[in-house]
């Protein structure tokens, strides 16, 4: 009965409980349910971002003098998320963190059964880098965002704004949605690191 007693002792040192494997799995189920959930929202931010800035185009009429002796003539004029290269880049961005975003959720599923960490220490590297690109995107949108809203009067440049409401509006969207998507991949890193901290001790 001693020897039973000492064998039981060091099964329950050694690799806990049942009741305690259950529940372990069953936590690492519903952390991994998360992140599967945490980055299909990732995908469908900036996926979402990068449609409304690609879509973000406004015709309007300007009232333009050539002349001052002359009236002003009204003129069309048209404002494109394409020419603005800050622009271009907060739509390159998103695509490109959608397009990671999508692939690393297979590659998470994949992953699910080995638990691999070298593949989860390759995941978090590449979100940590989502990130930096996601708000590297935000800043230079932000920054031309200002211009347009607010001007610049020592290199005597207009607001454009008050002309292309519609257009900014939607540039604001786009950021915002942006931003969204960084902090998913934020909470991404997060969850990952705290996961492996767990498995370490």
């Amino acid at each position: 009965m001693e020897s039973q007693y000492i064998g039981g002792h060091s099964k329950i040192a050694g690799g806990g409980t049942p009741e305690n494997k259950e529940v372990r799995v069953a936590n690492q189920r519903r952390v991994g349910s998360l992140e599967s959930l945490v980055r299909v929202l990732a995908v469908l931010l900036t996926l979402t971002a990068a449609l409304v800035q690609a879509l973000d185009k406004q015709t309007t009429v300007a009232s333009i003098k050539l002349v001052p002796t002359l009236p002003a003539i009204d003129v069309p004029v048209t404002a494109k998320w394409l020419h603005l290269s800050a622009f271009v880049y907060l739509v390159a961005a998103n695509i490109i963190a959608c397009v990671y975003a999508a692939f690393s959720l297979v590659l998470s599923f994949a992953n699910r059964g080995t638990k691999k960490s070298s593949l989860e220490v390759f995941i978090i590297v590449l979100d940590m880098l989502m990130v930096g690109l996601l708000f590297s995107a935000i800043g230079a949108a932000t920054a031309i965002g200002l211009i347009g809203y607010n001007g610049n009067s020592h290199v005597k440049w207009d607001k454009v704004c008050y002309v292309f409401g519609r257009f900014c509006h939607q540039v604001i969207a786009a950021v915002v949605l942006t931003q969204l998507g960084a902090l998913a991949f934020i909470f991404l890193v997060v969850l990952a690191v705290s996961r492996l901290n767990k498995r370490s001790t």
